[in-house]
């Protein structure tokens, strides 16, 4: 081969590999190259990321056309002891770092968990606030039936922990296992209160009131993240963390009504 041929030769070698190296299509919402995550990926989360992470998932499946995302969605405390018993799933989402302590403490975190929003309290009251409920102290009214949830709950928990800054021991008429059966009660009549999260009062949007309180600022509750040790598909349980995250999943997460970490 000749000399000009030779160098002609290498200047359309390095040109087509270039080429091929910069034929990456964007994942339009994390901005990184093409997805190659694909198959199930299972997410254990709170009962209050219901909505918020629904449409997580439908927007993370958009971008990895190749995943399908599987929610298990309850209070923090029973997902946790489902982890702990070998329940298969790649993600934890929590409402409380003490229900996550109990995974990770037992070895099923990989790495340290995020926090990636926080929650507060608010007092949910029908549509209205017929028994003009104005804070803590009017729950403990005679004729005011309350709802909670259970103390090993994180609403549950934290609902006790407002209730001490307050001054106010109440007996509810129900303890419930997790913070949307509790606004449920609410919902369908059968109690007059509940103490319930921000976001799980804006998620019902017109059939309840939320009533805010001082004392709420003694229970916010951060909500960590982690991918699990045995996760059976870790590299798109990755890929969904990184996108809770990401400014996308975080937009959705503040328009719920979470507060930033």
């Amino acid at each position: 081969m000749t000399a000009r041929r030779l160098a002609l030769f290498t200047v359309i070698t390095v040109v087509a590999l270039v080429g091929c190296g910069s034929d990456q299509s964007t994942d339009p919402l994390s901005g990184s190259g093409a997805s190659t995550v694909t198959g199930d990926v299972t997410v254990f989360a709170a009962a209050s990321l219901t909505e918020s992470f629904t449409r997580i998932g439908a927007d993370f499946e958009a971008a990895n056309p190749g995943v399908r995302v599987v929610f298990s969605f309850a209070g923090s405390s029973a997902l946790a002891t489902q982890i702990n018993q070998g329940a298969p799933a790649d993600v934890f989402a929590s409402a409380s770092p003490a229900n996550m302590t109990t995974v990770t403490d037992a070895g099923n975190g990989d790495r340290s968990p995020t926090v990636f929003v926080r929650n507060q309290l608010v007092i949910a009251v029908p549509d209205g606030n017929p028994d003009e409920v104005t804070g803590l102290a009017d729950l403990n009214q005679p004729d005011v039936k309350v709802a909670l949830c259970a103390e090993q709950v994180p609403c549950g928990a934290a609902a006790g922990k407002a209730l001490a800054a307050a001054g106010v021991t109440l007996t509810p008429v129900t303890l419930e296992r997790d913070v949307r059966a509790a606004l449920s009660k609410v919902r369908l009549g059968e109690v007059d209160a509940a103490l319930v999260y921000r976001t799980d009062v804006r998620a019902a949007d017109d059939d309840v009131d939320g009533i805010e309180f001082p004392e709420s600022a003694e229970a916010i509750n951060d909500y960590p993240i982690v991918v699990l040790k045995h996760a059976p598909n870790r590299p798109a349980a990755q890929a969904f963390v990184d996108h809770v995250l990401s400014g996308p999943g975080q937009a959705v997460l503040t328009a719920a009504g979470f507060q930033a970490p």
